[in-house]
Order: C-alpha cells, then sequence, then structure tokens
C-alpha cells in the first residue's frame, strides 16, 4: 500500500482555497479506497481473517458476564480451543472466565427435554424412540473461558493499523482545538485505562449532559495517539447523536476516513488506515466515496480549527 508521509500539501489563504482542498480530499479518498481493496485482497488480511472467524460470536449476555469478570478482555476462547485451534496454552493460575454455553443434545419433540429429564417428567410421548429424536437446545451451562491475555504460544496475527510521523506538536494542537469544536479530551494513562482492547472512546460525560467526551489511550507513539484523536472528534462531530448498531460499522468508515485525511493533511504516514477499514467494512470500499461530503466537511473543519488556533 502507499504511504502518506510523502503528501504533504499546503492551501494558501486564497478564494479557491476550499474548491482546492475539496479536490485533494476526493483524491485521497480514491486512494484510500484502492488501499481497502488492496489491503482485503492480502496475505496478511486473509490470515488475520482466517483467524477471527474462529472465535465465537458471543451473545450479548456472555459479552455482558466476560465484560464484568475481566474488562480488559478482547478475545476469548475456551482452554482445549486454545489448544487445539491457536495453538496456545492457557499460563498457570490463571482465572477462568465463566460464561453459559448451550446445551444441545437429543430433544423431545413433546416436552422439549433431553432423554434423561424426559424419562423424570409427566411427558408420555413415545411414537418414536429417543435415539432417533433431532437434537435441540435443552439448556445452558457454566463453562469457563480465557482471554488471550491469560495464554502464551504462537502469536495471533495482527494488522498493523498504527499511524507513523511526527506528530509532537500536532497532539498538543489537537488537544487545543477540542474546546473550539465543543468536545472535552482526555487522554488517559495506559494503567489507568478501562476500555480494554480499544484505543479511544467518544461518550457522553453523564446521561444527562450533551457535552461529547472523548478519552485516548496514552501511548508513546504520538502520531498514533493524534490519529486516534481525530478518529473520535469525527465520532463526536458526526455521530455523538446517534446509537444505531447496524450503523456502526459506516460510523467507523466515516470516523477513520477523516483521521486518514487529517493524518494526511498533517504529513503523517495514515496508510494503517486501509487495513482498520478493511476490517470494518461490510460492503465494497467504494461505501467511503459515498459518504463523501461528510467526511470532506468533518476533515476540513477540524484541520481548520488546528491551522487556525
Amino acid at each position: 500500500m502507499a504511504t502518506a508521509s510523502d503528501s504533504s500539501v499546503s492551501f494558501e489563504e486564497t478564494d479557491a482555497r476550499h474548491d482546492e482542498m475539496h479536490s485533494t480530499i476526493e483524491d485521497w479518498i480514491d486512494e484510500l479506497v484502492a488501499d481497502v481493496d488492496e489491503a482485503k485482497a492480502s496475505q496478511q488480511f486473509q490470515e488475520w481473517l482466517d483467524v477471527q472467524s474462529r472465535f465465537h460470536d458471543y451473545s450479548h449476555r456472555n459479552t455482558l458476564l466476560i465484560k464484568l469478570q475481566y474488562p480488559e478482555a478482547t478475545r476469548v476462547a475456551g482452554y482445549n480451543t486454545w489448544r487445539s485451534e491457536f495453538d496456545r496454552h492457557v499460563q498457570e493460575g490463571k482465572q477462568a472466565i465463566w460464561i453459559w454455553a448451550p446445551i444441545i443434545t437429543k430433544q423431545c419433540p413433546e416436552c422439549e427435554n433431553s432423554p434423561s429429564y424426559h424419562e423424570q417428567s409427566d411427558c408420555d410421548y413415545d411414537e418414536t424412540p429417543a435415539e432417533e429424536w433431532s437434537e435441540g437446545l435443552v439448556g445452558f451451562k457454566p463453562t469457563a473461558v480465557f482471554d488471550v491475555s491469560q495464554t502464551e504460544g504462537e502469536p495471533l496475527p495482527e494488522l498493523e493499523t498504527e499511524a507513523a510521523g511526527d506528530a509532537d506538536d500536532l497532539v498538543p494542537a489537537l488537544l487545543d482545538a477540542a474546546t473550539t469544536l465543543d468536545i472535552d479530551v482526555r487522554v488517559v494513562d495506559a494503567a489507568e485505562w478501562e476500555h480494554g482492547d480499544a484505543k479511544g472512546v467518544c461518550k457522553h460525560r453523564t446521561l444527562h449532559e450533551g457535552q461529547p467526551v472523548v478519552e485516548a489511550k496514552a501511548r508513546s507513539n504520538q502520531a498514533d495517539l493524534a490519529v486516534t484523536l481525530v478518529h473520535e472528534y469525527a465520532h463526536a462531530l458526526l455521530h455523538f447523536d446517534g446509537d444505531d448498531e447496524p450503523e456502526r460499522a459506516k460510523r467507523e468508515v466515516e470516523a477513520e476516513a477523516v483521521a486518514y485525511i487529517v493524518g494526511r493533511y498533517f504529513n503523517l504516514d495514515t496508510s494503517g488506515s486501509a487495513f482498520y477499514l478493511a476490517a470494518w467494512q461490510d460492503d465494497d470500499a467504494e461505501s467511503i466515496q459515498e459518504r463523501l461530503g461528510r467526511i470532506s466537511s468533518t476533515a476540513q473543519e477540524i484541520i481548520d480549527t488546528i491551522v487556525e488556533g
């Protein structure tokens, strides 16, 4: 994929500035679309996709149980699954995370119990023997799972999405710009981070106050911190009033495209955004172009606020 570190652009204060900027952003979006398509076809992405497909998609109830017991959990699996599927082993002394696993077995067509419970029930169904019954869900049982951080062994494939470049001046400028953008921003020390694998979050201050709060996990890579801040600023400006779960992937597309554009404007390498978007998108990469207006205006607002600050 192409890198953005050699794409420094400046726009002089002229009557044509807005049109020049919009045209450049259109070009950058075209390049991002091409990079996302390239990322999807890459061996690295296919290997990552293959591993991701082996992890269960847990129910809302089990997801809540996992987060309550192990808030920093990112990828969980059973003891034997880690060993057989991923060639990793649970470290000695690690505490299990308990979830509810479905019990699938032969099921009485009438009372829907398993054969053993059927025998103890008042159900008198006897049209077919138990060995001919179809399988079905008869209940749930507590099952132990473990997070990847509790295991050791063969590394899981990762997608390199971090930005690179010199952002030592950009991060303070972004923090200053938050006031103008009406965003409350906090960079949280890694030891105090409570949002698991996320690099940043955008949320309400309280249930009753409307101002968005952006939190970003502190890190040594200032370029990546800057891009994370822009990504969350985009959520605050574009998506703060909505919480439509089916739109989540599309919101991520918009926010990351904004981060990609602003990063490029300030001469950062944001090519990792292609892998980020490839992992999020269900539709063709061209859906980025369909949202160009929202992406472009938000990127320009953030850039203008930083430059004029």
